[in-house]
């Protein structure tokens, strides 16, 4: 059983593993059980569910008790007893099958669409009866209340055929040239039909009138759609009374409300391929689209994504099963995929075991299907050499990159960088070397960058760090530490230049600050080595000789600030002076003009007049 989670919703894909060829004897097939754990560890819960080569349709019957697939090759239709776990019957067709319906509760009632224009019943027993239609049919749908067979295809007309009475009714006429699927609403028995003009064309089956027409084609393209190509109706499915949802070829999902001929909201797949499957999950509130490629569903409320799969082979069909979280699908792959999705639902009565079993896997969690797999984007690919896999099935695209097998990944790298475990290796010992450094005494290095202020701060934090033990104080955070001042001492851009004028101008008064706060602290330093017990006569004495050193201090600042300025103002007169004597130095190189021939120059007042009246 492989687990996959996204959205942190939990899938659980039970038909995972490989399965024994069917010619094997059952000794055999007991043998390699035994000898291979795979295989033993596989979960089969409907034994041999799958097709020679291709499933093309799959659907539970009404009572929930059989399940029912077509396939090739050769055609043949295949019934699950779920109570049995395992096949009821198989019988093969003439020729392969469209589409089909199961018109009763069990097995004992099903029409089959072929694709040479056929129409075949099965009852209990086998076949029953075989008719022909006009046109090759493309989908069909059962009215209950009058017992009518509506077969759509490569024809503008609806073809009727009346079980009860055994016979053609007049055919409905449409605008379209062709239609592509139908579907009858379960309540109030609206027939529906979508064409390849890809227009929704709405009947009501009492007249024999057509009542609506939905342009659907038009409403699928938005501002974020890149569409090539007129899209048409590939899927359509009823949803209670008033709901309808569409899919068109060319990958978008429609949500109708029928009061209204604009969407409710428009799902984009983003993958361009024709919608294959609809189905409505109504306990919350989903929708459940597929393509060929990838199943999502998503809120039908607001199209936010719940989850999706991407199974290994191309999808035909999808089949929720009634009231639980198990989904089948029909693929090109003989095996028919079987999935478990806890949060949509309880499992099925006849396998109700499921619950226990992924209860006991989430309490001890195993290694997920990604675990195998490496995540790389484009730029990764074209280091490593491997952009020309792009398109292969060696890589999965997903979001921004792609999923490669993590061996082959390891493999790559290797041959990209032999040398990338020699580096890894030094970086380690690299490490361990400076862990044991980090246990010896160390001594303080100065950074590469402001030498003198990380000096000077040092300094100061020292001093503060005694000062803060004899008061019992905390330690203030210190600059050199912090990670907000990490660059001034690292990049040489934040180099304090000494000999800029602010520098000079404000230097005097850092120095005098600096000076009265070492005074400061020595003062408080001997006050506390004197211990005195009045704190009052002190703290006086320290604020007036305060004042009379602050105005001192005022003084001296005022002082050293005429001087620097006086000191630039010499600076600049000196620059001045040598610009001056540099461009006395340079002498005027003389210029020389040509006279074309014939003319005689006069002066160059005379030129410049010239040039006047040619302008």
């Amino acid at each position: 059983m492989q687990v996959s989670s996204l959205n942190e919703v939990k899938i659980y894909s039970l038909s995972a593993g490989r399965s024994l060829p069917e010619w094997l004897s059952d000794r055999k097939k007991r043998a390699l059980q035994k000898k291979d754990v795979d295989i033993r560890r596989r979960i089969e819960l409907i034994q041999d569910f799958e097709m020679p080569t291709v499933s093309t349709k799959i659907k539970v019957s009404r009572d929930g008790q059989y399940i029912m697939a077509v396939g090739t090759y050769k055609p043949r239709v295949r019934c699950f007893d779920t109570y049995q776990l395992s096949q009821k019957f198989e019988r093969c067709l003439d020729s392969e099958v469209v589409t089909f319906e199961i018109l009763s509760d069990d097995y004992s009632k099903i029409v089959f669409l072929q694709c040479g224009r056929f129409v075949e019943f099965h009852s209990q027993h086998g076949h029953y009866y075989k008719t022909r239609i006009p046109k090759f049919g493309r989908d069909f749908s059962y009215h209950y209340p009058s017992c009518d067979l509506y077969f759509v295809g490569a024809s503008s007309e609806v073809y009727r055929l009346n079980l009860e009475q055994g016979r053609f009714l007049n055919s409905l006429q449409t605008e379209a040239s062709e239609s592509n699927v139908c579907d009858i609403n379960p309540v109030h028995f609206l027939f529906a039909l979508g064409t390849a003009e890809g227009k929704v064309e709405c009947w009501d089956p009492r007249t024999r009138n057509r009542v609506g027409l939905l342009d659907c084609a038009l409403s699928s393209v938005t501002a974020d759609t890149e569409i090539e190509g007129l899209p048409s109706i590939s899927a359509l499915k009823f949803d209670g009374a008033l709901n309808m949802a569409v899919g068109t070829s060319t990958g978008q999902v429609l949500l109708y409300d029928l009061r209204s001929s604009n969407p409710l909201i428009v799902k984009d797949h983003h993958y361009g391929l024709p919608i294959k499957s609809i189905q409505f999950q109504h306990q919350l509130d989903l929708i459940i689209s597929a393509d060929s490629r990838i199943i999502k569903m998503w809120n039908k409320d607001t199209g936010k994504i719940f989850t999706s799969m991407e199974p290994e082979h191309d999808i035909n069909d999808v089949c929720l099963y009634p009231n639980s979280g198990m989904l089948m699908t029909a693929n090109e792959a003989p095996k028919m995929n079987i999935y478990y999705i806890p949060v949509l639902g309880p499992a099925p009565k006849w396998c109700s075991f499921l619950d226990n079993l992924t209860e006991e896997l989430e309490e001890n969690p195993e290694s997920t299907v990604y675990d195998d797999y490496k995540f790389v984007t484009r730029k990764d690919l074209e280091s490593l050499g491997l952009a020309h896999l792009i398109g292969s099935s060696l890589l999965r695209a997903y979001m921004h990159g792609f999923f490669m097998d993590i061996r082959l990944y390891h493999k790559a790298k290797m041959m990209a960088n032999p040398f990338a475990y020699e580096e890894y290796r030094r970086e380690k010992i690299r490490q361990k070397i400076e862990e044991t450094r980090a246990q010896r005494v160390q001594l303080k290095k100065l950074p590469k960058v402001n030498k003198e202020l990380a000096l000077k701060l040092i300094e100061e934090e020292g001093e503060e760090q005694q000062f803060s033990k004899k008061r019992k104080q905390k330690n203030l955070p210190s600059l050199l530490k912090d990670d907000r001042f990490k660059v001034m001492f690292e990049n040489p851009d934040f180099q304090v230049d000494e000999q800029s004028e602010e520098f000079r101008l404000l230097n005097p008064l850092v120095s005098k600050i600096s000076e009265k706060r070492k005074r400061k602290l020595k003062i408080l330093e001997e006050l506390e080595a004197q211990g005195q017990e009045e704190e009052e006569e002190p703290e006086g004495k320290a604020s007036d000789a305060e004042s009379s050193e602050s105005s001192d201090d005022e003084k001296g600042w005022v002082e050293e600030v005429r001087k620097q300025r006086k000191l630039l103002r010499q600076e600049e007169k000196l620059k001045r002076q040598e610009r001056l004597k540099e461009d006395q130095q340079t002498l005027l190189k003389p210029q020389f003009f040509e006279i074309k021939e014939g003319e005689e120059f006069r002066s160059f007042k005379d030129s410049a007049k010239k040039q006047k009246l040619m302008k």
